[in-house]
């Protein structure tokens, strides 16, 4: 349903240190650089996640009630996303763990640098 996703960065460089730290756990890695943005996805694939410096040049914000979600083949690629995040300066937003939402849903939630909240879902039975 979505072609791609992104989050703004008001640290280009250093944004694409924690997600370059944080994504391979997922399988996704960077793809492409520019000066005003870095594209990470699964190599012979489209870019589907862009960390970005806005557009207009005003300071990147988070959005309220925004979370973006990240497949995860496993529960312990969930938890290697978040010990990852916290490790590059992330701050948890939900620690990993099973959630109410289904039987299998296995999830956490953190802030990027810029206080994007971002996610890793493993909806499969371990």
């Amino acid at each position: 349903m979505l072609l791609y996703v992104t989050v703004g960065t008001n640290d280009l460089e250093r944004a694409g240190a924690f997600y370059d730290a944080v994504l391979p756990a997922l399988g996704f890695h960077r793809q492409r650089q520019d000066e005003t943005e870095i594209g990470y996805g699964v190599a012979g694939d489209r870019i589907r996640f862009w960390v970005v410096t806005p557009f207009n040049r005003e300071p990147a914000t988070s959005g309220n009630g925004v979370s973006i979600a990240f497949t995860a083949e496993t529960r312990a690629a969930v938890d290697a996303f978040h010990a990852a995040a916290l490790a590059k300066g992330g701050t948890d937003e939900g620690a990993p763990g099973l959630r109410p939402f289904h039987a299998n849903f296995y999830g956490t939630w953190v802030r990027d640098l810029d206080g994007n909240k971002i996610a890793a879902v493993c909806e499969r039975p371990e």
